[in-house]
C-alpha cells in the first residue's frame, strides 16, 4: 500500500491539472471574441530562416498596416545553408538576415536555436515553442503544411500546433500568462509549389491577395542575401525571387489578382471555426 498511495497522488494530481486546463480552454472558447479585440498578434513559426518571406510575408505586411503586432520566428539558425562558411558563421548572417528582413514588417524575429536537419518534436524544443508563445501570445499564427517536401518543415508544423494549442495553459510555462492568451486561429502555409510530398495538389481555404504587397515582400526576401547569391552563383540567374514570384502569381491567377498566398485553416476542436483571414480579404 505504501508503494501505490505516492502513484495515487501523482495521478490525482494529473487530473486535476486536466481539469484546470479544460476549464483554461473553455473559458478561453467562451471569451475569445472579447480577447480578439484585446489583442491582435501574429506569428509566422516556421522552420528556417527566410521560409516566412517565401510564404506567408504579403499576408503579414498586410496585418501590419491594420495595426497587427509582427513576429517572425523560425525553429532553426540555418546553420546548413552554405556550401563554404562554417555553420557558426552562417547561422549569424542567416538570423541577421531574417531580423533585417522582420524589421521591414515592422516585427520582430526570435529563434530557438536549433540545427538544420535535426528539427524535431521533442521535450526541449516543445519547451522552447510553449516558452516563446507564452512571451509572444499570438492569436494568429502560421506554420508549415502538415505534409511538406522537407522534414524540418513537419516537424516544425507539429512543434507550432502543439504550442498553439497549450501555451494559454498556466502550468505549461514559466513565463507569466499574457493578457489576451487564447487558442489562436491556426493557419497551414502553402508548401512550395503548392503540392504535398506525393505530388498532390493543395486545395487552400484561404488565398489572401498580397499585389499590393508583392514588392515589398520580395525586398524582404532579397534580405536573406547568403540564400540569393548561393542560387545565383549555382543556376546563374535570381532563381531566389523569380520562384517566390511564380508561386505568388499561380495563386493569384486562382483569384483574378496579381499575386497572392494561400493557406489551409486548422479547424479542429476548440480553434476558432470562422476565417479571419477571409475577413481581412473582405477589408479590402
Amino acid at each position: 500500500m505504501l508503494v501505490c498511495r505516492p502513484v495515487i497522488a501523482i495521478l490525482n494530481a494529473e487530473t486535476l491539472t486536466l481539469m484546470l486546463d479544460a476549464e483554461f480552454f473553455a473559458l478561453s472558447i467562451a471569451q475569445r471574441s472579447t480577447a480578439t479585440d484585446m489583442r491582435k498578434s501574429a506569428l509566422a513559426f516556421l522552420a528556417h530562416p527566410d521560409d516566412a518571406e517565401f510564404l506567408c510575408a504579403g499576408t503579414l505586411l498586410r496585418l501590419a498596416d491594420l495595426g497587427w503586432e509582427i513576429h517572425i520566428a523560425t525553429v532553426s539558425s540555418g546553420d546548413c545553408g552554405t556550401m563554404t562558411e562554417t555553420p557558426w558563421a552562417i547561422a549569424g548572417r542567416r538570423t541577421e538576415e531574417a531580423a533585417a528582413a522582420a524589421q521591414l514588417a515592422g516585427g520582430t524575429y526570435h529563434c530557438l536555436g536549433e540545427h538544420d536537419g535535426l528539427v524535431v518534436y521533442d521535450k526541449p524544443t516543445l519547451q522552447k515553442a510553449f516558452d516563446l508563445f507564452r512571451r509572444v501570445a499570438p492569436t494568429l499564427v502560421f506554420i508549415h503544411a502538415a505534409k511538406d517536401y522537407m522534414m524540418d518543415h513537419e516537424m516544425a508544423s507539429l512543434l507550432g500546433r502543439a504550442a498553439s494549442f497549450l501555451y494559454g495553459a498556466p502550468n505549461c510555462s514559466a513565463f507569466p500568462l499574457r493578457e489576451g492568451s487564447q487558442i489562436p486561429h491556426l493557419y497551414y502555409c502553402d508548401p512550395v509549389e503548392a503540392k504535398d510530398p506525393l505530388g498532390n495538389a493543395i486545395e487552400p481555404t484561404t488565398i489572401v491577395d498580397i499585389s499590393g504587397q508583392l514588392d515589398k515582400k520580395a525586398d524582404m526576401l532579397a534580405c536573406h542575401a547568403s540564400q540569393r547569391q548561393w542560387l545565383l552563383d549555382h543556376h546563374g540567374i535570381d532563381e531566389y525571387l523569380n520562384a517566390m514570384r511564380r508561386h505568388a502569381t499561380l495563386r493569384g491567377e486562382q483569384i483574378g489578382t496579381a499575386a497572392a498566398e494561400a493557406f489551409v485553416q486548422h479547424r479542429g476542436h476548440a480553434y476558432p471555426q470562422d476565417d479571419l483571414l477571409m475577413s481581412l480579404e473582405a477589408r479590402g
